[in-house]
């Protein structure tokens, strides 16, 4: 199932899900729909801790039962989506992590996943814009496929990792790459306000038939700039949450954003940066199109 958070009456935030074709979104809390689902909580995150695959087997029936008439539905180009979760508590990536974008830099792939922390206050939608600071140069795109955790996970086994994994997403994991060279570290070059792109939809795991086959394309303006395949991580994804989890606990709604791959802005020549007017465009089959403006900050 693809599960949603998008902008309802007097622009409040509420969970729902694709119906079967892609094509409406189902106001799943709506007056109309059944009374166990009106009671759900009022919030996506709440949703992946009573067990989102659970869950979308119940909706799915209730939808395909009737359960969910017109009044509950609305064309997806009607309405205006949020991240499917617009605060994370944490995004946790993954440097450094992709073969073609190593053999690219002429680095040697890391003995064990480099790890940092993007602030859940980074993310924004689909459609909204990064916002460029003057005082911020030379900013790359990402894009990258996420796994969303769905329990809590702290020093879990590889072989345990995958049975904690909610869904995936698409991520953009806008950098500030002249501060992360400045501070010798991400903390700054990855938390920059709106710095987080997600979306437009969290996919269960059924849905996906492989999360290690998984095609990843950006094109700023129309031009293609990284065409990479989840084939070639250098650490796949029960080995990202295994390590993680022994640095931190994941909690319920943390996203793995697990690397990206060759054709970040700092490897063309010239330069790829990201300029105010750009728009980026993200495609993961299976997880959707993630659009993305750029525009200046003005404070």
């Amino acid at each position: 199932m693809r599960f949603v958070t998008f902008h309802g009456p007097h622009d409040q935030l509420r969970p729902g899900f694709l119906s079967a074709d892609g094509r409406e979104v189902i106001d799943a809390r709506h007056t109309d729909a059944p009374a166990w689902a009106q009671a759900l909580p009022g919030q996506l995150i709440d949703w992946i801790e009573l067990d989102l695959s659970a869950l979308a087997t119940r909706l799915a029936h209730s939808a395909a039962d009737g359960a969910y008439p017109a009044s509950t539905r609305r064309p997806v180009e009607q309405v205006r989506l949020a991240a499917p979760l617009p605060r994370p508590g944490k995004v946790v990536g993954a440097a450094f992590n992709f073969h073609d974008a190593l053999r690219e830099r002429g680095m040697a792939p890391p003995a064990e996943p480099v790890l940092f922390v993007k602030s859940g206050r980074t993310v924004i939608g689909p459609g909204e814009p990064v916002q460029l600071a003057a005082d911020v140069g030379n900013v790359t795109y990402e894009a990258e496929l996420g796994a969303v955790i769905g329990r809590p996970a702290l020093r879990v086994g590889i072989d345990q990792a995958m049975a904690h994994v909610a869904g995936y997403v698409i991520v953009n994991d806008v950098s500030a790459t002249d501060m992360v060279k400045a501070d010798k570290g991400f903390v700054r070059g990855k938390n920059q306000p709106t710095f987080c792109p997600m979306g437009p939809w969290l996919v269960t795991p059924d849905e996906i038939a492989d999360p290690h086959a998984q095609p990843i394309r950006l094109d700023v303006d129309g031009v293609r700039l990284q065409d990479g395949n989840t084939s070639d991580l250098v650490f796949n994804i029960p080995a990202l949450i295994a390590h993680a989890s022994q640095q931190m606990p994941l909690d319920p709604g943390d996203v793995i954003a697990t690397g990206t791959p060759a054709g970040v802005a700092g490897a063309h020549q010239p330069p790829a940066w990201l300029r105010a007017g750009a728009v980026m465009r993200i495609e993961l089959p299976g997880l959707g199109v993630l659009t993305t403006p750029v525009t200046e900050d003005h404070p």
